[in-house]
């Protein structure tokens, strides 16, 4: 292992990594060769990713600061030092999204028919229209808050939309206040919809905000409103649950849950017109200062805007359909297990279909040789076919043991319910590993065939890269395995009887485990190619990952370029490492690959003298994916399967010429260039080569 003697200028700094990101899948929304209402779609996915990154990333800077920590992160720089770094990065972000918004996207929109009418410019049947509905749908559920000495300022939900109201007279008490509130129920539409014939539009929409703010003053009848403003405020989102003091995980996590909309602030977000005396009133509220505040041209929820994409049926505007196809090897076949005994069946999702590992499950539940389900669940959804499947598998008296990830970020509220909906039907739930987080995708289906020597228990497997979410699987890029092979299903069992149950760790052969062996085997292999490079021979190592943050790792990867291994990394988010760095990394290439599905991913390839060792993963190459979550490395060992992997999850992306970004070695991106001619486009290739557009 190498020793922490970490070079500051060796690494990246995490959070700015993050921003970089977020600017690549902006990028997307300003480009004009990718479909207008997709445009749209990215641009409110970088609000969200912005949401998540407050909430986590900033909040965390925020409270490390308050606390007085003055330690450094592998690139040297303090959490103050970050944080200052993090928010001119971020003021900056958010401009440009409000102007691609204002200067590029609606005026585009409005151009194909897609418009939002400004308040200023309603025509007097919109007004009319608009008056109506407020009345009728809004001003029965709304409820003023004046703000006095007996009504404190409200608590405030976690980025819920807000009105800051300023007001002049007195109320029908007698009461002279100054200011009020008004929230929005989270039950509201934020995006509303004109009828055709009142809009002089097809598809036309008015913000919430809006209707509101031209129709505040019936809320205050008998005083001057002076000012309206829409305000959001994002809290810090981390769960605080001592592990090592609470008694039971699910109780602790729902009395945690109900704290989270309510966090200390770490951000305001106000309309630009809100006056600088109404701000200050705000921050105050909040306990946040200017830095922490970010004036916007429009609404201030961006991810609002994503449901007009799905309210809009325009195909000319979005990305054209498809239909996920199934692998040859399963088209027509109803004995799902009759195949997987002959071979290993890979799925490449999005463009190969998530179905069949639905039908894995779901045959399990009526196939009278099956005695036992085991599976891991980290996101599912709240609506999920598969947990309904386990579920009824319990019912029907199978042996169905669930490990159930309770910690896994906003998704914890959905987790819990799945969970005591599978105790209730008898189902072993388990709530993973007390301060390890349970990230490994597999599941486990135990049959009592017959055998040459009679009875026996034969074991079939699922290991993914992605979780047991069919909506995701239509979204990200994954790899799942389905295996019958006794030498992994072995070793998958072993993991669940780790999960489980109580007692050391076994030595495994085919998996890697966090947090038990999977860094030392990385390690390991990447330490064989720089053996292999020094003897003279042809070394390479591939890996695609969303995120490469570990340090030791990466200092591994610089000993391997300076020996001579050829590195190609394809890195979808933030990559501490710095490429290309003379005397350091001249032999390593990152790219960013950023299109329609989200790159999700993980493979690593070591050319290992030939053998090209092949390992699919859940796991990305960051400090608590190696040690702090129960992660799973498996290999690809059909020579069939493993060239598929190598060229459609590795080899594809290294030919990209339209949506790899090249990372430099100052941590900037060089984006591709435009579409022009015959550039490769990996993600509308593997579309085209794996899956028939409906």
């Amino acid at each position: 292992m190498v020793k922490k003697n970490l070079q500051p200028s060796h690494f990246q700094n995490r959070e700015l990594g993050l921003l970089e990101f977020n600017r690549r899948v902006l990028a997307q929304a300003a480009d004009d060769s990718v479909p207008l209402l997709e445009r749209l779609r990215f641009l409110t996915i970088v609000s969200s990713n912005l949401d998540e990154f407050f909430e986590i990333r900033v909040a965390g800077l925020k409270e490390q600061i308050k606390i007085g920590i003055k330690g450094t992160g592998p690139d040297g720089r303090s959490p103050a030092e970050v944080y200052e770094l993090v928010s001119a990065e971020a003021h900056a972000l958010v401009g440009e999204q409000y102007r691609l918004l204002n200067g590029v996207l609606l005026p585009a929109l409005a151009k194909q028919g897609v418009i939002f009418p400004r308040r200023e410019d309603w025509t007097e049947s919109q007004r009319a229209w608009i008056r109506d509905y407020f009345m009728r749908e809004l001003l029965p559920v709304l409820t003023p808050i004046g703000l006095d000495p007996s009504h404190p300022f409200p608590r405030v939900l976690n980025k819920s939309l807000n009105l800051a109201i300023e007001l002049e007279g007195r109320d029908s008490f007698g009461r002279k206040s100054r200011a009020a509130i008004v929230q929005a129920p989270r039950a509201l539409p934020r995006v509303i919809r004109l009828p055709a014939d009142v809009a002089g539009a097809e598809y036309a929409f008015v913000f919430l905000s809006s209707i509101l703010h031209a129709h505040v003053d019936e809320l205050f009848s008998g005083m001057e409103v002076k000012g309206c403003h829409q305000f959001r405020v994002t809290r810090n989102s981390n769960l605080f649950v001592d592990e090592e003091e609470i008694k039971n995980m699910r109780i602790a996590i729902q009395g945690e849950l109900l704290q989270r909309h309510f966090g200390d602030g770490v951000r305001l977000e106000v309309a630009d017109t809100c006056s600088q005396q109404m701000v200050d009133f705000l921050l105050q509220q909040f306990s946040l200062s200017e830095t922490d505040l970010y004036r916007v041209d429009g609404p201030v929820n961006l991810y609002r805007l994503r449901e007009v994409t799905d309210r809009v049926d325009r195909p000319d505007l979005k990305y054209p359909t498809f239909q996920p196809a199934l692998p040859p090897v399963l088209t027509g076949q109803k004995d799902f297990y009759a195949v997987l005994k002959k071979q290993d069946v890979l799925l490449h999702h999005p463009y190969e279909s998530f179905t069949p590992v639905i039908d894995f499950i779901r045959t399990s539940v009526t196939d009278p040789l099956v005695i036992a389900i085991k599976q891991t669940v980290y996101r599912t959804g709240t609506d999920s076919e598969l947990m309904e499947i386990l579920i009824e598998a319990a019912k029907r008296g199978k042996e169905v043991t669930v490990v159930v990830e309770l910690m896994a970020r906003f998704d914890e509220e959905a987790n819990i319910t799945w969970a005591s909906r599978l105790e209730e039907v008898g189902a072993h739930v388990v709530y993973g590993v007390v301060g390890h987080k349970t990230h490994a995708k597999m599941a486990l289906v135990v049959r009592r065939e017959d055998g040459p020597q009679g009875s026996v228990l034969r074991r079939y497997a699922h290991l993914a890269t992605g979780n047991y979410h069919p909506r995701t699987a239509r979204q990200y890029t994954d790899f799942g395995l389905l295996t019958a092979r006794e030498e992994i299903c072995s070793e998958v069992n072993e993991v669940f009887k780790q999960l489980t149950g109580l007692g050391k760790s076994s030595r495994m052969k085919h998996l890697w485990l966090s947090p038990f062996t999977m860094h030392k085997r990385v390690v390991a292999a990447v330490r064989n190619e720089v053996r292999i490079a020094k003897e003279g021979k042809p070394a390479r190592i591939i890996a695609k990952m969303n995120a490469l943050l570990e340090p030791e790792l990466i200092e591994e990867l610089y000993a391997a370029s300076q020996a001579g291994v050829q590195i190609d990394l394809i890195v979808r988010g933030v990559c501490a490492l710095r490429p290309g760095v003379a005397g350091l990394s001249e032999n390593i290439r990152v790219r960013s690959v950023v299109g329609r599905f989200l790159e999700h991913t993980r493979i690593c390839y070591f050319q290992n003298e030939g053998a090209d060792d092949v390992y699919l993963s859940s796991a990305d190459w960051m400090d608590r994916n190696f040690f702090r979550r129960i992660e799973l490395a498996f290999p690809v060992l059909d020579p069939v399967l493993k060239a598929r992997v190598i060229k459609e999850g590795l080899q594809a992306y290294l030919d990209d010429s339209n949506q790899a970004w090249m990372m430099t070695s100052e941590g900037s991106y060089e984006a591709p260039a435009p579409r022009r001619g015959k550039g490769r486009v990996v993600q509308e290739e593997l579309l085209r080569t794996l899956a028939p557009v409906a």
